[in-house]
């Protein structure tokens, strides 16, 4: 398993399960920067018909170009607020509806398989009913090598 992210709605916890992930620590010239996608996947087999959800099944999370003081970033946590000048996180709903995330704590270790995960937890836009109170999330996902097969014929 990937993970999961939890909108936590007032009307209902949304859940979703993370399909893709990315992460790296990137040196460009003398500093490091940190990149992190995770895209969600589009199956709605566990969710209620009536749920909010079923007008976005899908979600992407993204932190680009943020500046770190290593490129080590195990057993580190980032705190990531982006301001009207500086934006280093982006969240794609698959629409045309925007929706921005705030107050964003990354935490890196290590899983009890060994593979590197994060910990991510900060509020977003209510963009399933428009409120003006942003919701809480919790994004819990590991960074594992996909298998790729390759049929020889």
């Amino acid at each position: 398993m990937k993970g999961i992210l939890k909108i936590y709605h007032p009307d209902e916890t949304l859940k979703y399960n993370i399909r893709n992930t990315y992460c790296k620590a990137v040196y460009s010239n003398q500093q490091h920067f940190l990149e992190v996608e995770i895209i969600t996947d589009d199956g709605l087999d566990h969710v209620d018909d009536d749920s909010l959800q079923y007008n976005f099944p899908q979600l992407s999370l993204e932190v680009f170009d943020f500046p770190i003081e290593s490129g080590e970033i195990e057993g580190k946590t980032i705190q990531i607020n982006d301001s009207d000048d500086e934006t280093f996180t982006e969240v794609d709903l698959f629409d045309d509806d925007d929706a921005y995330i705030y107050d964003n704590e990354l935490l890196f270790e290590r899983n009890e398989e060994g593979e590197l995960q994060v910990i991510w937890k900060g509020t977003i836009d209510d963009f399933y009913t428009g409120s003006d109170q942003p919701i809480p999330f919790r994004l819990k996902c590991e960074f594992s090598q996909d298998d790729i097969e390759v049929d020889e014929d």
